[in-house]
């Protein structure tokens, strides 16, 4: 698409501003609100956070071995996430799971397995 001096057209379908990357501002913005917070998305209260203590103690090293990473085997970089595994937190919610964010459902992997499993999964995030 259209390209100037390393800007180029806001990744929103239809939206003609440019931007050095991804979405511009306008639209950033716009998704950032109707995505809400976190607590509204249902992380931060003391049930989540007690949940995503305990995973990390138990999964100190990123325990993710999906397809699609550089190393073979668990990646056994520091676990920084918390993450709904194998079934994402809006669809355990939607099938009326009474403790979505049990220890059980969760598992401890860093940042970067956490990135690709998301865009992987849930295409644009949370906005699928």
């Amino acid at each position: 698409m259209g390209r100037r001096n390393g800007w180029r057209v806001c990744s929103t379908p239809g939206c003609p501003e440019y931007t050095q990357g991804g979405r511009c501002d306008g639209c950033r913005a716009k998704a950032e609100k109707q995505r809400g917070t976190a607590r509204q998305r249902g992380y931060g209260g003391p049930g989540w956070q007690a949940a995503r203590r305990a995973v990390l103690e138990r999964d100190r090293l990123c325990v993710c071995t999906d397809d699609g990473h550089a190393h073979d085997g668990p990646c056994r970089q520091p676990a920084t996430v918390a993450d709904h595994y194998p079934d994402e937190r809006r669809d355990l919610v939607a099938a009326g799971v009474p403790d979505p964010d049990s220890p059980h459902r969760l598992r401890g992997i860093c940042a970067g397995c956490h990135g690709r499993k998301t865009a992987v999964s849930t295409p644009g995030g949370w906005n699928a």
